[in-house]
């Protein structure tokens, strides 16, 4: 069972779950929150992020003792998935131990479902490593838990081996899924996966594509271009090997972050045919009616994969180097802007998010900014949705072509045009012009306009109380906070 709905832990909502103790949800409310998201919407998978956080590695023996009749209804490991996300010690080294912590908890939780069930069910045999960029990294993941995780049972201490002391270690291998998120490992996902596949037994390989970091990183156009690109060439590798690929996509419900919400599940699935795991980010999962979220998981579930778009990559590629390079130069321009109102936005997640760099050309230098999910939030709030940023440097002639590629482009732009603020100081003039001309009939929120009106001036004038009731109180109107 390969699951298409992963819950994950991304902090994107206005409104706390009910079972949450405060607004900023904390590690036992994550444990509810994976049951909840088994048991009342309908998730097979719960993502368990174990980076930027306390890790918990006792959510298997958490999960089965507090939920008993659930589980064992519901085999966790088969009914249901707790998949993962590990450090990259590559990248995150001041938390690359946190990752061997992490790989020494799995066969741990092997033993603890078993005694459960009384049967040998492995309920966590799968691993995300984020910020993928070579098969190197997958494959250090993969043969550490093999040789020294498992592999340590046969090591003789003295008069008896590790395995005779302390019993076995199972399950023997787990999968490693990577999690391309920046332009070149995108770009080379296929082929960081076909390394990773060689000279292995492996039947089917999951590989997670992110939408959201790349938006923030090369702008919205650019993230859906190099989604479909890389989803494309994982199809080949299909071909190639015959292992099947299971593509993951992971969306937020702001369009800019992939506009995944209830509503808007037909267009998704459209958009992305052969994706077979999508994200339910938090906002997704609480800021719509129950019944809502319900039914929308039950569709997503219900409709089959297809097969992926074909683009023509250079074509694509010119289009999103071009819009690319005036996305970045108008966000550096609102970096001061965009860091100072992001200080103001609420957390939700007790976790250390850590800061992303935002590199431009050496020439520019690197500008620090805040996390996608805040940047979002900061953007709608001062009437500026990120996902107009760069329109302006696409000619009717560049746009004529990314209707081929991006379906849903004017749906997307209208959905997040609706909070755009004409009068808002940070908007520029010729990106303004360009939105109008190609928009017309924009319908703007006046609601939202009215509360980013009063954000802007309480900026200008220093009034930093109100600046953060306002912001929650225009992402209610959106649904979403960033």
């Amino acid at each position: 069972m390969i699951p298409r709905c992963m819950s994950t832990q991304h902090p994107d909502n206005v409104n706390p779950p009910f079972f949450a103790s405060s607004p900023l949800l904390s590690g036992e409310d994550e444990i509810k929150e994976a049951y909840y998201v088994f048991s009342h919407l309908g998730c097979d998978e719960q993502m368990w992020d174990c980076e930027g956080k306390e890790v918990d590695n006792y959510v298997v023996k958490k999960l089965l003792a507090n939920y008993k009749s659930f589980f064992q209804e519901n085999i966790l490991g088969k009914d249901c998935r707790l998949t993962l996300r590990v450090p990259n010690p590559t990248v995150e080294r001041e938390e690359a131990k946190i990752l061997l912590e992490t790989l020494e908890s799995i066969p741990r939780s092997y033993d603890t479902a078993t005694l459960f069930y009384g049967v040998e069910e492995a309920p966590v045999f799968e691993v995300i490593l984020p910020m993928t960029s070579s098969s190197t990294s997958l494959n250090r993941i993969y043969n550490y838990y093999k040789d020294f995780v498992v592999g340590k049972e046969d090591f003789t201490l003295g008069d008896v081996t590790i395995k005779e002391w302390i019993g076995e270690f199972k399950p023997k291998t787990i999968n490693v899924i990577p999690l391309f998120e920046d332009r070149d490992a995108m770009l080379s996902a296929a082929n960081i996966t076909l390394e990773y596949l060689n000279e292995k037994e492996i039947s089917h390989q999951r590989v997670f594509l992110a939408r959201s970091d790349p938006a923030m990183n090369y702008g919205m156009i650019s993230a859906v271009i190099l989604n479909k690109l890389a989803l494309y060439n994982l199809k080949g590798i299909e071909e190639e090997t015959g292992t099947r690929i299971y593509p993951i996509v992971g969306m937020g419900s702001a369009p800019f972050r992939g506009n995944l919400k209830p509503s808007n599940i037909d267009n998704i699935v459209r958009e992305y045919p052969s994706t077979y795991t999508f994200t339910l980010q938090s906002s997704f999962k609480y800021d719509h009616p129950p019944r809502e979220v319900i039914r929308a998981i039950d569709k997503l579930k219900s409709k089959k994969p297809g097969k992926a778009q074909e683009i023509n990559a250079e074509t694509a590629i010119k289009i999103m180097e071009k819009y690319c390079r005036e996305y970045r130069r108008q966000v550096l321009k609102l970096a001061d802007i965009i860091n100072r109102v992001a200080k103001y936005v609420p957390r939700r997640r007790k976790r250390k998010l850590h800061i992303g760099l935002f590199g431009y050309s050496r020439s520019i230098g690197k500008v620090s900014l805040p996390r996608a999910i805040t940047f979002t939030a900061a953007l709608y709030s001062i009437g500026v949705p990120p996902e107009i940023l760069g329109f302006n440097a696409l000619s009717d002639k560049d746009i004529e072509h990314l209707h081929d590629i991006y379906i849903n482009l004017e749906k997307d732009m209208i959905d997040a045009l609706r909070y755009m603020n004409p009068h808002s100081p940070y908007l520029e003039e010729e990106l303004h012009w360009k939105i109008k001309e190609h928009f017309p009939d924009i319908e703007y929120d006046r609601k939202h306009k009215k509360l980013v009106d009063d954000i802007n001036k309480s900026l200008s004038l220093g009034q930093i109380r109100i600046i953060q009731t306002r912001i929650l109180e225009a992402a209610s109107l959106r649904r979403f906070l960033g």
